[in-house]
């Protein structure tokens, strides 16, 4: 049975966003969900640092164990609200109709696990942004970068709230990544019913004269009602220019096509895509 890791931290709105994302895609592949919780404990190591000459010993030591047995109630709080999360995520997931939920809560920081968890997954859902950034100034979660250039496998970035898709724009730059990501959509029943838009963007791609037709032939291969487009300026303005002029319901595009180096040092259009979309993002690897 496919299966799809839905990562959440419980933050609203976007937590809801995820599972009612992950349970659109679990129906439509007849997958399972796994719905991941990870404690990522603060080191806060200049509370601990050695206070010998600042203080006395005696001090010392006691402001130690009572910082020790703040950190130990902080993570009997923290364990008890990961349980709760998952608790809600399982909850409103068999409410959406999956059938079969599994709950899993870790210790570590989100990448080193998805890592691991992601090994049996077919799809990875994670919201934009986390219990650390607010929707102001259009700040992404703290992991969502990290995780996606990370992770293997196709990731699902969620909106801040689901709305039927019936609409996708496939971001095409001719690149490896771009070419599977229309596979994708060609593949399988996630985007059978989905019309599609294929877009290029000039002059910044450097789509090929064949690779549009064979982006919308592929497509259109499978039954997909599919055409190819294109449009001028920056990629990422772009994008979400067509996505509102289409009124369009999910972006599916490669993901960090360029080296790490350069998105350093010119920015990168998959970040910059995620930060103005107001729907959600599929991204293929």
């Amino acid at each position: 049975m496919p299966k799809i890791l839905a990562c959440t931290d419980g933050s609203a709105p976007y937590s809801a966003s995820v599972y009612d994302h992950a349970a659109w895609a679990a129906l439509r592949l007849g997958a399972a969900v796994e719905v991941l919780h990870v404690l990522d404990a603060a080191r806060e190591k200049a509370m601990l640092a050695d206070f010998t000459g600042a203080i006395g010993v005696d001090a010392r030591d006691e402001l130690l164990q009572q910082l020790a047995d703040l950190e130990a109630a902080k993570a009997k709080v923290a364990q008890k609200k990961g349980r709760l999360v998952l608790d809600d995520a399982t909850a409103r997931l068999q409410a959406l109709g999956v059938a079969e939920v599994e709950a899993t809560l870790r210790h570590g920081t989100l990448v080193e696990t998805l890592g691991e968890r992601e090994q049996g997954a077919d799809l990875v859902v994670i919201g934009k942004r986390g219990e650390t950034h607010d929707v102001a100034g259009g700040h992404l979660g703290a992991n969502l970068e990290r995780a996606v250039r990370s992770s293997r496998k196709p990731v699902l970035v969620a909106s801040r709230a689901f709305r039927p898709i019936g609409r996708a724009v496939i971001a095409f730059d001719g690149s490896a990544s771009a070419r599977r990501a229309v596979e994708l959509a060609a593949a399988g029943p996630l985007l059978h019913d989905v019309a599609v838009d294929v877009l290029a963007v000039r002059p910044s791609s450097k789509v090929a004269a064949e690779d549009l037709p064979w982006a919308e032939s592929t497509l259109r291969a499978v039954g997909r009602e599919a055409r190819a487009v294109t449009a001028e300026g920056t990629p990422a303005e772009a994008i979400a220019a067509h996505v509102q002029l289409t009124a369009a319901d999910l972006v599916v595009m490669g993901a960090y096509g360029h080296s790490r180096i350069r998105a350093l040092i010119i920015g990168s259009t998959t970040t910059e895509t995620i930060r103005t979309c107001q729907v959600p993002l599929l991204m293929v690897h």
